[in-house]
């Protein structure tokens, strides 16, 4: 009889760093966004009334409270797949409301795929369990 053994390979310190960096800058990024949206200031509720939604200030604090909790659930170890799977939600429907109101590709509607794509490649960098879930294989 023999035993399989698993040898998880080393990974380079760089990738744990670069991980925790892209996690960071995008948490910082996301609780910059959740937190203009408590507060009614202007430039907030013409941006949503800009792509057709009310200008009604509760509308923006609410949105401001998804994004925080998708920040806060990311942020956290235990719940970051979690937070990203929610996260990768919340960024859909901004790239679905600025592809209705018909926003410049590569400056807005594409904005939330960098979001994601940092969000789940900070995760996969930092993450033994996300790379195994996710083997890429090159």
């Amino acid at each position: 009889m023999s035993a399989v053994v698993e040898s998880s390979a080393v990974r380079p310190r760089w990738q744990a760093i670069l991980g925790r960096v892209m996690s960071g800058l995008l948490v910082a990024f996301l609780v910059f966004d959740g937190a203009i949206k408590m507060v009614p200031i202007a430039p907030v509720t013409e941006t949503l009334m800009g792509l057709g939604y009310s200008g009604d200030p509760t509308l923006a604090r609410s949105i401001g409270v998804v994004t925080l909790a998708c920040a806060l659930l990311y942020a956290i170890p235990r719940t970051s797949v979690l937070g990203a799977i929610l996260l990768t939600g919340l960024l859909g429907g901004a790239i679905a409301t600025h592809l209705r109101v018909g926003s410049p590709v590569f400056s807005h509607l594409l904005f939330g795929v960098y979001l994601g794509l940092m969000a789940w490649g900070g995760l996969y960098l930092r993450s033994e369990a996300v790379r195994k879930m996710i083997p890429l294989r090159l």
